[in-house]
């Protein structure tokens, strides 16, 4: 069997992360898979990326530019909207010639146009897409919200000036995605259980199937290690205890970073023995901007993409705490769990399927600053922390493994061909 797994990135961002674990998971399961991106950022033979012309910058600027427009020229939402104007044509390439299953994963930012979905649904070839955001159920947007139009038909997008119209960008996007999927069959899989039922509910994805499986994560990478070892090959202090939080971008508003500033700040007030022995690590790009805003030691840490590393820096923590507004199932949690640490977020998303409250760490009341330092503080100081950490490692083992992920796409790559092999 072959597949050929589509994703904008090879290892930038949480979909391309999960897309290339599935990758090496399918492949220790004797699957030939292959990876197709429009940034290739490794030398790996098994991950080839499409035409790396200047047309591809030309793309990616223009789909930008008609978004800006129907912005008003504003630069609020520029990139919290994608419409599929722009993209390749993968369907000529000999990767595609030759796959027997092709798996769409975050095609967005001029990856694959809508036209060329619909080329590639033409061809005949059985197409799995992995949703890491709710973008393929709804017409731009990648995160709804409190907005549920696309439960029946988007128009009036929150995200456009004046909250758009009956024909706006969002209603003209909707129907060419309705065009796109007319007639064909593709497996839609969620990674949580809260986005497959989002999709379930979208008016745009009636009649399609939609599965709900996890991401996979190498556990020989994420393991657990020695605390003082990792601080140290980090430059974190060796006594008291650290804080971490990670994201891409840490000033990305809906990561929640404002709300674990005034956590940390409640928790300073609230229990001054803290302060002295309790350190906040910062991962991501931008962290700097941070530190100031922070009661505690605060160590930017930058933004980092070796795996090992990344590792390394949940190893030095004693919590991991994750306040987004919006996720789906968030790699990070995932990761830290791997590691042994126990961790906190909104009760949003796909959260709560990772974090079992009181159990392996805490689930915090929705944008509740008072509730998160409430959980940090149950963690680093009134829980029994290594039934939380052994809780976290169990957890992983069972839902999480590379084995157990690969096995359950395989399922679905052989229902597909299978039946396509008795269609008429």
């Amino acid at each position: 069997m072959r597949v050929l797994i589509v994703n904008r990135s090879e290892r930038t961002g949480g979909a391309a992360i999960a897309a290339n674990r599935l990758m090496e998971a399918l492949k220790k399961n004797g699957v030939k898979a292959k990876m197709l991106v429009r940034d290739k950022e490794s030398d790996q033979l098994t991950v080839v990326a499409v035409n790396t012309s200047s047309r591809l910058q030309w793309d990616f600027l223009w789909e930008r530019l008609t978004i800006w427009w129907h912005l008003h020229l504003r630069r609020k939402h520029l990139f919290d909207i994608d419409t599929g104007l722009c993209g390749s044509d993968i369907t000529r390439l000999p990767e595609f010639q030759e796959a027997d299953i092709i798996h769409l994963h975050w095609i967005n930012q001029s990856m694959l146009s809508l036209k060329g979905v619909r080329k590639i649904l033409d061809s005949g070839k059985p197409v799995v897409w992995t949703m890491h955001d709710v973008w393929p159920a709804t017409a731009i947007c990648h995160l709804t919200l409190d907005c549920r139009k696309f439960e029946t038909a988007c128009q009036q997008c929150r995200l456009l000036p004046g909250g758009g119209s009956p024909n706006d960008l969002s209603a003209r996007v909707w129907k060419k995605k309705q065009h796109v999927l007319a007639g064909h069959h593709v497996t839609f899989v969620a990674c949580s259980q809260w986005l497959g039922s989002e999709a379930r509910k979208s008016a745009l994805l009636k009649g399609q199937d939609i599965k709900v499986i996890p991401n996979p994560i190498d556990m020989r990478i994420y393991c657990p290690g020695d605390k003082n070892k990792a601080r140290h090959k980090l430059g974190l202090p060796t006594d008291g205890r650290i804080i971490l939080f990670v994201s891409q971008r840490v000033t990305n508003r809906y990561k929640g970073m404002q709300y674990l500033v005034e956590a940390c700040n409640l928790l300073a007030k609230e229990h001054a023995d803290v302060d002295g022995d309790t350190a906040v690590a910062i991962l991501g790009g931008h962290a700097e901007e941070i530190t100031d805003q922070l009661p505690f030691q605060s160590y930017p840490l930058g933004y980092v993409n070796d795996e090992k590393r990344i590792a390394e820096v949940y190893r030095a923590a004693d919590v991991f705490v994750l306040p987004s507004l919006s996720e789906n199932l968030p790699n990070t949690i995932m990761e830290a769990m791997a590691c042994g640490v126990p961790c906190v977020g909104f009760r949003i998303g796909g959260i709560p399927e990772e974090i079992d409250h009181r159990q392996n760490g805490y689930v915090a009341d929705y944008q509740s600053a008072e509730d998160l330092a409430r959980g940090i503080h149950y963690v680093l100081d009134e829980a029994p922390y290594e039934t939380l950490r052994q809780n976290c490692l169990q957890k992983v083992a069972h839902n999480y493994s590379q084995q157990s992920v690969a096995k359950q796409y395989i399922d679905i790559y052989e229902s597909m061909l299978q039946r396509k092999r008795i269609q008429p």
